[in-house]
């Protein structure tokens, strides 16, 4: 295949902007056509990330989505939450294809996604056309979508490691709690007190407990795999630790039945046959050192036989699997080319 598309990526000076810029520069199919940022607007790329220098050249513009959508095939948007809306609406009337990375339209219901992310959804009709980006679970959607919405990072890991135990029932629906870690580069590039140095390193902290805004799409997801057997309900608790990258995400699921561990182990392995990006552990825990700087997510799967509890365990780089590797890996979809296209480097170590 020869063909080249032209890309362009709004929001480009954040976390997973600069993940997007830096694998799209790689990518055997993507020509990168416009980056923005507006608050490095005229700046060169290589100024704001010195590591991108010999490999981009382009400067940052100001985001107009009109200008972007004549001059790319293709736009990801790498804004903030509620900032999307606009400018997807934007590039999807004039037909391109777009991935967003925001929240904007993950949530399919309009009033839940206005009483997690206090805005009204302006666009109901581009949610219902929009494709939850987890190519896992939704590959066929995604290769027929023009607009998708790309998973969160703490959703990502969290989906994937419990969605063999919920489409096979499992797990009581309502007995499922995530405790989930995440490095800081997860809470954004935008400074604020609570990532500072000195508040962050050799600390632990939970937060928004019981109130992460991630919880309406795992538990979305989870639910849309049951069919029409009722929803989905989880406790889930976030943490802030003193890392760069990476999620480590411990998911506990009380049984439905005995089940033993090899045969649980078994399913996963059948469930995810094929999946270039999932690697199941048997002997060796998942952990973000293992998928720093790459698109894998790893799981791990064992039982608390005293309990009657499965558990378990998902590591994701929160900014490649978690954001800019699984946007690309949708994109790939939607462009009719090979989904792992640019994206089968492997992790750094250590």
């Amino acid at each position: 295949m020869s063909k080249t598309f032209r890309i362009a990526i709004a929001g480009a000076s954040g976390y997973a902007g600069a993940e997007l810029v830096r694998l799209a520069a790689a990518h055997p199919y993507y020509e990168i056509v416009a980056v923005t940022s507006e608050k490095s607007a005229g700046q060169p790329v290589s100024s704001v990330f010195p590591s991108l220098t010999g490999v981009v050249e382009h400067r940052f513009e100001a985001l107009a989505p009109e200008a972007l959508a004549e001059r790319a095939d293709a736009v990801f948007l790498a804004l903030p939450h509620t900032k999307s809306q606009d400018p997807v609406a934007v590039c999807r009337k004039a037909g391109k294809l777009v991935v967003d990375l925001s929240a904007d339209y993950r949530i399919k219901d309009a009033a839940r996604y206005e009483s997690w992310y206090r805005t009204p959804h302006l666009y109901p009709e581009l949610l219902r056309e929009a494709v939850y980006g987890l190519p896992e679970l939704h590959r066929d959607s995604i290769a027929h979508a023009k607009l998708v919405a790309s998973p969160g990072c703490y959703p990502t890991a969290a989906i994937l490691q419990l969605a063999p135990l919920i489409a096979n029932k499992l797990v009581h629906r309502d007995m499922i709690v995530i405790d989930a870690k995440s490095g800081i580069s997860g809470a954004g590039r935008s400074p604020a007190l609570a990532y500072h140095f000195p508040e962050a390193h050799e600390s632990l902290e939970p937060y928004k407990i019981g109130q992460h805004r991630h919880i309406p799409e795992i538990e979305q997801e989870l639910s849309g795999i049951t069919g029409t057997t009722g929803t989905v309900t989880v406790t889930f608790t976030p943490h802030l630790v003193p890392m760069n990258r990476g999620i480590l995400s411990t998911a506990y699921g009380k049984l439905t039945r005995d089940i033993s561990l090899v045969d649980l182990r078994a399913l996963y392995k059948e469930f995810y046959k094929g999946e270039r990006f999932i690697r199941l552990y048997e002997d060796i825990v998942p952990n973000p050192r293992y998928i720093k700087g790459s698109n894998y997510c790893d799981v791990g799967v064992h039982t608390d036989t005293r309990t009657g509890w499965v558990v378990t365990v998902a590591a994701v780089d929160n900014l490649v699997k978690g954001a800019a590797g699984q946007a690309i890996q949708a994109m790939n979809l939607m462009m009719g080319i090979p989904e792992d296209s640019g994206l089968t480097g492997p992790s750094s170590y250590p």
